[in-house]
């Protein structure tokens, strides 16, 4: 069977230039259509389970650290990146693979044929938890996380803190804030709000809905494998679909 890859950068030029070196270096490989941000190739990623992720280090909606948390660990993790002054030796390079910006055919190389022996020792992606952090910590802003929202409610402007939030929801170019005092409005994109979120508490669950997972009280799965996550405010019920689902299996 055909080994296939998820390509998520932001810059389409470099996602294409890396798609091309790739059709030269591995022939075979299927490369699925590019994500153009970390909540698409969360998507994809959920919905085709592909055998390697090459996914750039900054990206909008999510970041290549933050995706890399949430994947399951069926998916080969490459990190691509610009950042070789900071990030270079966060990597453990027994553990989890990088390519520098712009792709060179000989460093590619290299790469491919160390995916291509552990997809043929049938190797398991090892667990990132300790690199990430390290890289977390080694990339500058990558660990800044946002603590408060200045949301409208009617005509005043609130100051809402984000751990008050029970969920956020998309709603247009807009985002409806929902606390247990009501909803809010802030002018800003979920895609582009879920990237400066804590993505070890704010879970996307769907393509409009991020959940705080502190206020998370219970799951369920209905009779047609449906996943629902009831919080603890004890009336609301977010559903979560197929793409997330892969998030619950555990709970």
């Amino acid at each position: 069977m055909k080994a296939r890859a998820l390509i998520a950068d932001d810059e389409v030029h470099l996602a294409e230039h890396l798609r091309a070196r790739l059709g030269f270096a591995w022939p075979d490989l299927e490369i699925l259509p590019l994500a153009a941000n970390g909540v698409e190739a969360l998507r994809a990623i959920g919905e085709e389970e592909p055998e390697i992720a090459f996914l750039d280090i900054r990206m909008p909606g999510l970041t290549g650290i933050e995706l890399a948390k949430r994947i399951d660990t069926r998916t080969h993790v490459v990190f691509v990146t610009a950042f070789d002054q900071y990030a270079i030796e966060a990597f453990d390079r027994e553990v989890v693979d990088y390519i520098l910006k712009p792709v060179t055919d000989e460093r590619l190389a290299r790469t491919v044929e160390r995916l291509q022996r552990k997809l043929a020792a049938a190797e398991r992606p090892p667990a990132l938890d300790e690199v990430l952090a390290r890289l977390a910590r080694a990339i500058p802003g990558a660990g800044a996380r946002l603590r408060w929202i200045r949301a409208l409610k009617g005509e005043l402007v609130q100051q809402i803190a984000v751990d008050d939030v029970l969920y956020f929801q998309a709603s247009d170019k807009y985002t409806c804030v929902v606390t247990r005092d009501g909803e809010s409005l802030i002018r800003l994109a979920l895609a582009e709000l879920s990237g400066q979120l804590d993505s070890d508490v704010f879970w996307q669950i769907h393509r409009g809905t991020v959940v705080n997972m502190n206020e998370v009280a219970s799951t369920r799965r209905d009779l047609g494998g449906r996943v629902f996550v009831k919080l603890k405010d004890g009336k609301t019920e977010l559903a979560v679909s197929r793409a997330y689902a892969h998030l619950f299996k555990q709970m």
